[in-house]
Parts: structure tokens; C-alpha cells; sequence
């Protein structure tokens, strides 16, 4: 695409469809949909370009917005250069980014400011420093403009660049990034740090001129937590002074102009105090001995923080991180006497920890009307910031040391709490789920989201506090009333499901499936989620805790309900809901097959539904898990079965591939293979009239179809092999052609493997004899351009098997046809040196029943010069059975898994009941591969009697001889 006005116009004209309401414009079916040009052109050269051209010139805001998320989104696709893949952005277009994006970003309005400082650290990631050194040099310079506009830009890119260091691990490569980083920004930063506090005190009662400086400080706060978090740099320690005297004086600022009347957002004052206090906690956790000379500064003032802050919202994030500080310091042993005090603990605990942990208006808004993000925090631990959260990780930390003193202190609370509470419940219920907050806070010493509670506070006595407080609401004959108490209830159940006893979980079982009928989506929510999370827990011998027999008398209501709750407003791709369904067939099994045909039903009608705009891909992975356990269950019990399925199913898949809804095919392909693999030896007319549609290339450019449309095709070649040679030969091409695609990427060759070994197993060996040896030049050809020991360990199974299906002379006619003594130079560069590394067991299997064939059935081996290869190659074999596995890789070799890809592809996700079992090729033919080599060898040597022998006695070393000489034992034959 040229750099033109008519593209620039085109391209407007596009980025407005894009945003249309009406979704038949945005994306119809026709190639010419706005999103589908954009996806077509998006490979051309200067597209980029144009696209910046247009942020920059465009006189309409909302395309200049539009073309600052096009671009970021197309960087964020396309910037990654993944090897095996063709790079997406041509050379000179990355260079002409690079040069023009800073200045651009620094001079746009704040909204496209953001989108490109993003774009900005996703380039960063991948070519700072080494493709772009002179990105911070850049950056510094601008700190000296005086425009803080400009300023905020730098430091809001350098802040997106920067915070990966709070998550990386540790590698030198890391060190040498933070220290020329060090080296280049943290002097500038500490000047533009005093400088803005100046002006902060000159402009101190200018509002407009303090919010862009306060602005400046949040970022410059955040900078220095990710610059300090993987050590302490010695700049810092050096300049800790200045740091921590200005961020004391921050914490203890209050300033009339930067108070806002909003209830719910938090002002720049408590973002930038909330983040000083999580900078505090950082040097008190990681460097508390250089801190030691200001921790009780900080801890002062952050108690009066506490102490004088109020309950409104905006406040949540500075309070759950003053408090976190709190907690970080009182697990310290040396910061221990500071909290031994009695009166402190009791005033910690009346002032900070309990008022925190109150329910409030706030908190039972989002329970009536944000359940799903009210869900989020509380159940999935996605509350960090909440003051709940940081006063019960608080109680935790006290705990550490003063377990007796705070379990007898809170002991009071919760009794007077749950007094006012009977007092008169309809008023009070919020004391009563405080009470149980507290509890659960004391009780709670390590907690895992797997098992829940895993350490308990023995002080706490947990089954006496269910029976007596928690049953109770659960058992109430109506399942609306008190909602935030029936979901405490719940909630409790799941946390402590591994202290309370197995009767009272029986008891509870059938009073969950009740509350899965509840209006409030939380309690339905939460009633599904403990139910799936009890149907995990394990007994003895690691069976299940509860038993598909204990369940029976539950089963119907059980099913009924949960289908039911889907129907509920709000909950109709409730992701806990269908994870429990999927729980419940997977413990009750066959107890549900008198329920599948309105079961899948059910299932079908929400898969169509679901196609026409997947957004829930959790609940939508539950749900083919489902259907797959239906067929899976029911088929184990009636195989005859897969046909009604087929019937059910088939009409929506046909229409979710027609549509090409791209997060659905990947399943669909998955469970129709397991559909497939339930037929014996044939395959009906259905797939085969599929089958020439797999095989077309723009199928198998998606990532996540791979896995799964390799296991679909196995399965076409290992039910009815001999119906595509009969009926389809002409597409073989086609099917080795997918082989030849997958063979030359570094990420899918393993896949190309599968297939090949299918096509060698199945087909009959006349259908595939004219592209053998291509196959094999293919192979050698990748073998020389790029070696990986993934690809030698897949190459040497395949070889193996081709040796076990046409036979070892056929192998090594085959070997010496491309090329004069190539057997040979495979034996000794190839499997000798490497069939150590084979890893599996029916990998190996499949690699010593193809060596014994080499070694005792191909006459070459016995009288050419390939003989000297044949004890080396006898050793190697015993190697492979009684030396551990070699599992070293080289140190340049690493592999991108397919999840690793950048991008907006749908990732392959496994379903773990499609799963398939493992296929053993030579498992009819051989049992025990040691007794097979010592039967073929006895056999060899009968043929030509003293020869093995002799070559077993002067050449093999001890230890191999003294093994070869058990399996002859064991195989009960001896050598001639």
C-alpha cells in the first residue's frame, strides 16, 4: 500500500465501518466487512505507517482514537518476529516506526497518548535494548522539555516498559536490561522527583497545575517500585534519603484542592499514597535492614492514615495497601516488639482490623447488582486490593506470633457480634457475616484454591462454629432470605471442606442442590461452585470422597437444578454452573444415562446459542467437557449410542464450521474425533463427505486447529484407511501435503509426525508406495536445514515404525535408494548416539522392536560393511532399556509453544474428557521388547550359528552382555 491520500481515504472509510452499532456492517459474512479488510491488508507494506499518518493528520477525533487501537492491536498481533513464521512487518516499516512513534506519542492528546505508549513498551519488549538503543536516551531527553504533558508521556511509557520486572525471573540477561536502564534513568528520575515536589509546594493552591503534577508523582512512585523491585540498586540505597523523607511527607500531605467529592473513584492523592505504602511494604519485605532507620516513621504515619480514614470507596485501595504494610511488618521477627503490646494488638484489632472488614453499602451493591465481578474478588482471590482482604491477611500475620492473644481478642467480637445478631436478624444480619469473616480470617493459616483450607488455627473450633451458625441459615425453609448470609454459609463449606467432617459435608450436599435454585446469583453461583468443589475431594486410595452411590439418591433433583440455574437471569453462561454439571457426570457416571436424552438436549441448545457470539470461554470449555463425558458414558455403556449423538450434535457443528466461529473448531474437531473413534472399522458417509474439507490449507494456518485436526484425521486413518485408498486417493496428496506444512515448523513438526505415523500404520502400503521416498527426503531435508532434538526424537519413532510395518530391509533399501551407504551414516550419526534420548513408553516400545528387526532381520547387517555398525547398535538398544532417559537439550535450542504465539489465535485448549487412550502399534505383536530381542536374536543365530556369538564375546562391553544374557534367561533361549 502506498503512502497515498486515496489509501489514507480508503482506510478512513473502513476504520468508520469498524465502529458502526450494527453488526451486520461491522461483520457480515462478505469478504468486503470492515474488519475483514482491515485483516487483508494488514500484511502490506507501509500499512502501519498509514495508520499513523492518519493518528496524526485526521481531523476527526474519532477516527484518530480508532487508528491509535488499530495500531496497537496490529503491534501487538504482528511485532513478535516467531521463528518458522514469515515476519508479519517488513524491515524498513519497523524501522520507520521505531523513529517516528516517541515523538509522536509525546505530541498526541492524553487518549492516543495511552494506546501508543502501549504499542511503545510492546515494541519495547521484544527489541529493547538491543534493537532500540537509543529508545531511553530518547526518553531522558525529554524530561528536560518542561512540559509536563510530555513528561507524563515519557513516564507513562517507561512505566509499561519497566513494570515486567516486578514479574520476571531472575536471569542475567534481566540484570544487564535493569542495570543500563539504572544507568540511564535513575539519576533523571530522582532530579524530576525533587524538582516536581518543588513545584508541587510553588503551585500548592493552583488545583489545574497540581493534578498534572500529582499525575507525574503516582507514575514516578511506580517507577521506582519496578526499577527497586528485583534488588536494591545501589543508586537507590545511596539516595534512599531523598526518597523516603519526600514519600513520608507525601503520606502525611493533605491538600483541600486535590479532594474530590466522588464517593467511588479514588483521587490522585490516594492513588499516589497508596502506591507510597506499597513501595514502603516492598523495602520493609525485601530490604528491611537498609529501611530499619525509617520503619517507624512509616509506620506511624500509616497508622494515622488508617485510623483517620473513612469507609467510602475510594479510599479501598489506599487502606488495603496501608493495611497490607501492616501485615508485611508484623510477621518480620525484628519488627516483633512493635506489636507485643497488648493494648496494641486490642487497638489493631478494634480500629483497623474490624471496621475493615465490615459489609457495606458499597459492598452489598455489588453483590445485588455486580455479581460476576462481586464473584471475581471473592471467590478467585482477585480481591487483593479490597479492605477485606488486607485485614484478613492482617489477622494471618498477627497470628504469626501472637496466635493465643488475637484468637482470644477476636473470640470477643465474634460472641458480642452474633449476640446482636439474635437480637433482631433482619437488622442485623451484617454482624453476623462480619462474625463470619472474622472466623473464617482466624481460622484461615495456609489456603490453596485446590484444597482450600489446607492449616487451621486449632484454636478455632470449626465443625462446632458450622453446626451451630452455619447449618442453621442453610436449613431455612426459604432460599432468598438473607442472601449475603446463605452465601457466607456456602462459602464456608468450601474453604473448610477438608476440617469439616464427611457426615456434615452429606448433610450439606442435598442443602447446596436446594440453593441452586436461588434468585441472588451469588448464592446460586457459590451453591454450584462448593458442590463441584466436594465432588473433587479425595478419600482413601485416592478415590473420591463423596461416591456416585452416596450421590444416588440425589441424582434427578441434582441434574434438574443445575440445568434450571442456567436458565436463571443473569446466569445463562454461568461458568461455575456448567463446571459443576461437568463435575456431577464426571462423579455420577453411568447414573446419568437416563438422563442424557434431555441432558443433551439441553447441551445442544446452549451450544447454539453460545456459537453465535462466544464470550464466555471458560463456561464454553465446561460445556464440550460435558457433552463429551455424555457420549463418552453413554457409548461405554451402549456403543450403538454414538449415532443418536451424531444426530444431535451434528446440525450445530455443521453450522458453527460453516460460520467459522474460529474459538468453537477446535472442540468441534476434538469431539468428533471422539465421535469417530467410537465406531469399529469403519466410517460412516457423514465424515467422509467432511473429509476433503480438513484438508484445505486455510484451516490449518490457525494454531489451536492443529492439535486437535491432527487427532481428527488419525482417527479417519485408523477407522477406514482403507476406504480413503479406495474412495479418496486422489486426496492422499492433500493429506501429505498438511504433513509436509507441519514437518517445517519447529512448533508443529511432532504433529506432523502423528499424522505420518498414522498414514505408515493404516494405509495400505500399495496407496502410499509412490510417495515414500519423497517422505523421506522431506525429512532429511528439514534433518539438515534445522536439527532439534524434538524433531530427532519423533524422527526416530517414525523410522522404527516404518522398520516394524514394511520391514528392516525395506527400510534399508529405501535409506541407500536417496543416497549410496545413508543406512549406515543413520545408524551412526542418528539412532546410535540419540535413541537415548527417546522419551515414553510406547515410544521406546516401538524403537526396540524396530532396532531387534534391524539388528536380527536385515542381511546387510551380517555381511556388508554395515556389520561393524552391529554391536554398537545391540548396545545402544540394552542402553535404551536399563540407562536413564537422556533429557539434555542443547543450550540454543528452545522451542515457542504453540500457546507462546503472540496474537489474537485461538489457543488449542486439550478437552481433558476427549482425551484419547494411548495407541501401542506393535503391541499385539510384542509384549515384552527384552524377550522379543533375545527370542530374534536365539532365531538369528540358528540361522547362522557361532556368528552372533563370536561378536557378542569379543565386542560387547561387560555390563551389556551380563544384561543380554537375563533376557535370554527370562525368554528361557540361548545363542548358537
Amino acid at each position: 500500500m502506498e503512502l497515498s491520500d486515496a489509501n489514507l481515504q480508503t482506510l478512513t472509510e473502513y476504520l468508520k465501518k469498524t465502529l458502526d452499532p450494527d453488526p451486520a456492517i461491522r461483520r457480515p459474512v462478505c469478504s468486503l466487512a470492515a474488519e475483514k479488510f482491515l485483516e487483508s491488508v494488514e500484511g502490506s507494506q507501509n500499512y502501519p505507517l498509514l495508520l499513523l499518518t492518519l493518528l496524526e493528520k485526521s481531523q476527526e477525533n474519532v477516527i484518530k482514537v480508532c487508528a491509535s487501537v488499530t495500531f496497537k492491536n496490529y503491534i501487538k498481533r504482528n511485532w513478535r518476529i516467531v521463528e518458522d513464521e514469515p515476519n508479519k512487518i517488513c524491515e524498513s516499516d519497523r524501522i520507520a516506526i521505531k523513529a517516528n512513534i516517541v515523538p509522536l506519542m509525546l505530541s498526541s492528546p492524553e487518549q492516543i497518548q495511552k494506546q501508543l505508549s502501549d504499542a511503545i513498551s510492546i515494541i519495547g519488549r521484544e527489541d529493547f535494548p538491543q534493537k532500540w538503543p537509543d529508545l531511553l536516551t530518547e526518553m531522558v531527553n525529554r524530561f528536560q522539555s518542561g512540559d509536563f504533558h510530555v513528561i507524563n508521556g515519557v513516564l507513562r511509557t517507561a512505566h509499561s516498559l519497566f513494570k515486567r520486572y516486578r514479574h520476571e525471573f531472575k536471569s542475567n540477561e534481566l540484570w544487564t536490561e535493569i542495570k543500563l536502564v539504572l544507568d540511564a534513568f535513575a539519576l533523571p528520575l530522582t532530579n524530576l522527583f525533587k524538582a516536581t515536589i518543588e513545584l508541587c509546594s510553588t503551585h500548592a493552591n493552583d488545583a489545574s497545575a497540581l493534578k498534572v503534577l500529582f499525575s507525574s508523582l503516582i507514575l514516578i512512585a511506580k517507577l521506582f517500585y519496578s526499577l527497586n523491585f528485583q534488588d536494591l540498586p545501589e543508586f537507590f540505597e545511596d539516595n534512599m534519603e531523598t526518597w523516603m523523607t519526600n514519600f513520608h511527607s507525601l503520606l502525611t500531605l493533605d491538600n483541600k484542592l486535590l479532594q474530590t467529592d466522588d464517593e467511588e473513584e479514588a483521587g490522585l492523592l490516594e492513588l499516589l499514597k497508596s502506591q507510597i505504602c506499597d513501595n514502603a511494604a516492598l523495602y520493609a519485605q525485601k530490604y528491611d535492614e537498609e529501611f530499619q532507620p525509617y520503619l517507624p516513621r512509616f509506620v506511624t504515619a500509616i497508622w494515622n492514615l488508617l485510623v483517620t480514614t473513612g469507609q467510602e470507596v475510594k479510599y479501598d485501595l489506599l487502606v488495603s495497601n496501608a493495611i497490607q504494610f501492616l501485615a508485611s511488618v508484623c510477621e518480620r521477627p525484628h519488627y516483633k516488639h512493635l506489636f507485643e503490646d497488648q493494648n496494641t494488638l486490642t487497638s489493631i484489632c478494634e480500629k483497623v482490623i474490624v471496621p475493615n472488614m465490615e459489609f457495606r453499602a458499597a459492598d452489598e451493591e455489588a453483590f445485588e447488582d455486580n455479581s460476576e465481578e462481586y464473584i471475581r474478588r471473592d471467590l478467585e482471590g482477585s480481591d487483593i486490593d479490597t479492605r477485606r482482604r488486607a485485614a484478613c491477611d492482617l489477622v494471618r500475620g498477627l497470628c504469626k506470633f501472637f496466635e493465643g492473644p488475637v484468637t482470644g481478642i477476636f473470640s470477643g467480637y465474634v460472641n458480642s457480634m452474633l449476640q446482636e445478631y439474635a437480637k433482631n436478624p433482619s437488622v442485623n444480619w451484617k454482624h453476623k457475616d462480619a462474625a463470619i469473616y472474622l472466623v473464617t480470617s482466624l481460622a484461615s493459616k495456609a489456603q490453596t484454591q485446590k484444597h482450600g483450607i489446607t492449616q487451621a488455627n486449632e484454636l478455632v473450633n470449626l465443625t462446632e462454629f458450622f453446626v451451630n451458625h452455619i447449618q442453621p441459615d442453610l436449613k431455612s425453609a426459604t432460599v432468598n432470605e438473607f442472601p449475603v448470609l446463605k452465601a457466607d454459609g456456602i462459602k464456608y463449606i468450601m474453604i473448610f471442606r477438608n476440617q469439616v467432617p464427611k457426615e456434615q459435608l452429606l448433610v450439606s450436599i442435598p442443602l447446596l442442590i436446594n440453593h441452586l435454585q436461588a434468585e441472588s446469583i451469588v448464592v446460586h453461583t457459590y451453591a454450584a461452585h462448593a458442590l463441584e468443589r466436594l465432588f473433587t475431594m479425595r478419600g482413601t486410595n485416592n478415590a473420591t470422597l463423596i461416591t456416585a452411590a452416596e450421590m444416588a439418591p440425589f441424582v434427578e433433583v441434582l441434574l434438574t437444578n443445575l440445568f434450571k440455574a442456567l436458565t436463571l437471569p443473569g446466569s445463562s453462561e454461568n461458568e461455575y454452573i456448567m463446571k459443576a454439571i461437568m463435575r456431577s457426570f464426571s462423579l455420577l457416571q453411568e447414573s446419568i444415562i437416563p438422563y442424557i436424552p434431555s441432558v443433551i438436549t439441553q447441551l445442544t441448545q446452549k451450544l447454539l446459542a453460545v456459537s453465535k457470539n462466544p464470550s464466555k470461554p471458560h463456561f464454553n470449555h465446561y460445556m464440550f467437557e460435558s457433552i463429551c463425558l455424555s457420549i463418552r458414558i453413554t457409548c461405554k455403556a451402549n456403543p450403538e449410542a454414538v449415532g443418536s449423538f451424531e444426530e444431535a450434535l451434528f446440525l450445530v457443528f455443521t453450522e458453527i464450521l460453516q460460520n467459522d466461529v474460529q474459538e468453537f473448531i477446535p472442540y468441534v474437531f476434538q469431539v468428533m474425533s471422539l465421535l469417530l473413534e467410537m465406531h469399529k472399522n469403519e466410517i460412516p458417509s457423514s465424515y467422509m463427505a467432511l473429509f476433503p474439507h480438513l484438508l484445505q490449507p486455510v484451516l490449518w494456518e490457525r494454531t489451536g486447529n492443529i492439535p486437535p485436526l491432527v487427532r481428527l484425521l488419525q482417527a479417519y486413518l485408523e477407522r477406514g484407511a482403507s476406504t480413503i485408498a479406495s474412495a479418496a486417493a486422489d486426496k492422499i496428496p492433500g493429506l501429505l501435503g498438511v504433513f509436509q506444512k507441519l514437518i517445517a515448523s519447529k512448533a508443529n513438526d511432532h504433529q506432523g509426525f502423528y499424522l505420518l505415523n498414522s498414514i505408515i500404520e493404516h494405509m495400505p502400503p500399495e496407496s502410499v508406495d509412490q510417495y515414500r521416498k519423497q517422505i523421506f527426503i522431506l525429512l532429511f531435508q528439514r534433518l539438515q536445514n534445522s536439527k532439534t532434538t524434538k524433531f530427532i526424537k519423533s524422527f526416530l519413532v517414525f523410522i522404527n515404525l516404518y522398520c516394524v510395518r514394511y520391514g528392516a530391509l525395506a527400510l534399508q533399501e529405501i535409506f541407500d535408494s536417496i543416497q549410496p551407504k545413508m543406512f549406515g551414516m543413520v545408524l551412526e550419526k542418528i539412532i546410535i548416539p540419540e535413541i537415548q534420548k527417546v522419551s515414553g513408553q510406547v515410544e521406546k516400545k516401538i524403537c526396540a522392536v524396530g532396532i531387534t528387526k534391524i539388528l536380527t532381520e536385515c542381511p546387510p547387517m551380517m555381511d556388508t560393511e554395515y556389520t561393524k555398525l552391529w554391536i554398537p547398535l545391540l548396545q545402544a538398544l540394552i542402553g535404551l532399556f536399563e540407562l536413564p532417559e537422556d533429557d539434555t537439550i542443547p543450550d540454543e535450542e528452545h522451542f515457542i509453544d504453540i500457546e507462546d504465539t503472540p496474537g489474537y489465535q485461538t489457543a488449542f485448549s486439550q478437552l481433558a474428557f476427549a482425551g484419547k487412550k494411548e495407541h501401542d502399534p506393535v503391541g499385539q505383536m510384542v509384549n515384552n521388547p527384552r524377550i522379543h530381542l533375545a527370542q530374534s536374536l536365539h532365531k538369528l543365530s540358528t540361522a547362522c550359528p557361532g556368528r552372533v556369538l563370536s561378536m557378542l564375546s569379543t565386542s560387547l562391553n561387560a555390563e551389556a552382555l551380563q544384561y543380554l544374557q537375563g533376557y535370554l534367561q527370562a525368554a528361557s533361549v540361548s545363542l548358537l
